[in-house]
């Protein structure tokens, strides 16, 4: 949910390597020339390469499925179920990515830090602005539909990319700069063309994509930090989920009563349905996916590849989203969000370039 973790580790399968071996089998050798060794080497490298490529793909649609799905859920929760208390959907959601989180970590599937106070402090102040952008998310998606909340979305890179230039002195070349122009573009065209517009939904969605860029810049501050007081001077992708969410919980409890969703709540008739139990309970297994996919797609492939994916799975979001939710649209409003996704394909490719070139 927030920033990029790249490692890679690649095993051997057995039954590929068996399969090797019986194939080898019936083959004819020479000791001395070696062929045989040569072939087996062949054959080896060339189940590797199948493997790592079936690997990429299977995670690759892991991840793109995953993350589309969590906001056609969230959207359908929000709007189709009309459920009005957007912080206590978020708050169980985070409950149960700490509940299998915790339960992973127990059974030594995983390995995250221990909560210490000192790790809780340093983390806190960017936790607050982590809260704040999931709560956001959850109001401008209840009254914005899904295709154009991926193209307001498409602001925060402008945002984060301003901030990466005043605070650390980060220059960004000209094909970045046309590309946020065009999104700049296609949010307000979009905006002007949405015949579902509502002022309010868009308010969230704008504060939404200022607390996304503080996130985002605050965080790589914060990380290295927070290294630095862990145990084990290092801090995983599961460490910050379960420090994430963990602490969202009781800042999540009193935005509850803040904006008086307790009422709601307690009157609801949606409570009393085991389907809505069971979709919200889907939602959150769904956020907790997202982070497992993300990290499972960039240890079999690169970082541009994964930055192009992102960016190329906004498509057939939005498209699922117009169709699934019946939304009204124009050719004009239509065309700024298809501009809209383009100018983000074309942000990615620039920024890849940008970062080859640096």
């Amino acid at each position: 949910m927030g920033g990029s973790y790249r490692f890679r580790h690649i095993e051997e399968s057995n039954l590929n390597l068996s399969f090797a071996m019986k194939t080898l089998g019936s083959e004819e050798f020479d000791v001395e020339t070696g062929e045989f060794d040569n072939e087996r080497e062949k054959l080896i490298r060339s189940s590797r390469v199948v493997q790592i490529n079936n690997q990429a793909l299977l995670s690759g649609l892991a991840y793109c499925l995953s993350s589309c799905s969590m906001i056609l859920v969230n959207k359908y929760v929000l709007s189709s179920y009309d459920f009005s208390a957007g912080i206590s959907l978020m708050l169980y959601q985070n409950f149960v990515s700490v509940l299998i989180v915790s339960m992973l970590s127990t059974l030594g599937v995983i390995s995250t830090e221990p909560l210490t106070w000192r790790l809780i402090k340093v983390w806190l102040p960017v936790n607050v602005i982590f809260v704040g952008m999931l709560v956001t998310s959850m109001f401008s998606l209840r009254y914005i539909n899904v295709a154009m909340v991926t193209v307001l979305k498409n602001v925060t890179n402008v945002i984060t990319a301003v901030g990466e230039m005043y605070l650390f002195s980060k220059h960004h070349d000209n094909r970045v700069w046309v590309a946020l122009f065009l999104m700049i573009i296609s949010a307000i065209s979009g905006g002007f063309t949405d015949l579902s517009f509502h002022a309010i939904g868009y308010t969230w969605q704008i504060i939404n994509c200022f607390l996304t860029a503080s996130y985002s810049l605050t965080l790589r501050r914060v990380m290295d930090t927070a290294k630095v007081v862990t145990k084990s001077g290092n801090l995983n992708e599961f460490s910050m989920v379960l420090l994430n969410n963990t602490l969202s919980l009781p800042l999540g409890l009193l935005l509850i009563f803040v904006f008086n969703e307790v009422d709601y709540l307690a009157t609801t008739p949606l409570l009393r349905l085991p389907t809505f139990w069971l979709v919200i309970t889907l939602s959150g297994f769904l956020g907790l996916a997202i982070s497992f996919t993300s990290m499972w797609f960039l240890h079999q492939t690169s970082a541009t590849t994964y930055s192009l994916v992102g960016s190329l799975n906004k498509i057939p979001l939005s498209v699922a989203g117009i169709l699934l939710f019946k939304v009204p649209t124009s050719l004009e409003n239509s065309a700024s969000i298809l501009f809209g996704l383009v100018a983000g394909v074309f942000f990615a490719r620039a920024k890849v370039r940008e970062r080859s070139q640096s």
